[in-house]
């Protein structure tokens, strides 16, 4: 049996949908059966993300509400063999599916997967509650902006009253230059905020921004930081030990120069 682990924020547009995708095709390409489920009804984008968004027939509300076999309704990856979407649907609200319903949903999915990926909405009304009623996990992805932070922190007191504890931490979009100016909160600052265990941390990378407009996921690409990142995080789920990557951007090349002529 599979497990199921919710993407969530609290606020928007801290890469959370960007994060779903490119964990579910790395779990996918290491051999895994995965299903991303968009739980983002009315704003559905995980379609988009994996460039699926032209296939859709039937939606997650049309599982629910018996409209439809949950099978008919799940997309097959064009690239990754063992990787499926459930997208959410664009017309309705989010109240046309409850937390009962989700549940149901999740513990059909486990039967058939291996990982079931939820794509958050952000907020913490009916969306957050229904795509963590079915959860045995949670990543929490923020940002290194004070709010976003406070939005975190808010949802894990969110996830440990519903009792999913111990929450995993994605801190995306870090840019080592500016945190080193005082300029972006550092690593340590949001960890001490949020006290939770910390599972990755992407840099900001323009080839997120251009394969997600391609409806591609960069976390096979070999040449990109990002990329690395998110295999990186692939491996801790899986309960590899893998060491953080140094990101420090003067890096490699100055601090190599400085040892040569004897500075440290």
């Amino acid at each position: 049996m599979g497990e199921v682990i919710v993407v969530t924020s609290g606020k928007g547009g801290v890469g959370k949908t960007t994060t779903t995708a490119n964990i579910g095709t790395g779990l996918a390409a290491a051999g895994h059966k995965v299903v991303l489920v968009d739980a983002d009804i009315g704003l559905r984008n995980l379609d988009v993300v994996l460039g699926l968004e032209n296939r859709i027939v039937y939606d997650l509300v049309d599982v629910t509400s018996g409209n439809c076999r949950l099978r008919q309704a799940l997309i097959k990856d064009k690239r990754n063999e063992g990787l499926h979407l459930l997208p959410a649907a664009q017309t309705k609200d989010k109240t046309a599916v409850n937390p009962e319903q989700m549940r149901k949903l999740c513990a059909e999915l486990v039967q058939e997967f291996d990982y079931v990926l939820v794509d958050c909405p952000a907020g913490i009304e009916q969306g957050f509650k229904n795509a963590i009623a079915g959860a045995d996990k949670a990543l929490v992805v923020t940002t290194p902006e004070v709010s976003a932070v406070r939005d975190a922190d808010r949802i894990i007191g969110l996830l440990e009253a519903a009792e999913l504890h111990e929450p995993k931490l994605i801190v995306n979009r870090i840019r080592p230059r500016m945190v080193k100016q005082g300029d972006m909160m550092s690593i340590e600052d949001m960890i001490d905020i949020l006290a939770i265990d910390l599972i990755g941390v992407i840099p900001e990378d323009e080839m997120i921004v251009v394969t997600t407009n391609r409806g591609e996921t960069v976390v096979q690409d070999s040449r990109t930081q990002a990329g690395q990142a998110y295999r990186n995080i692939v491996r801790r789920l899986k309960g590899e030990s893998v060491p953080f990557m140094n990101l420090d951007d003067e890096g490699g090349f100055m601090k190599k120069l400085k040892k040569i002529i004897g500075l440290k």
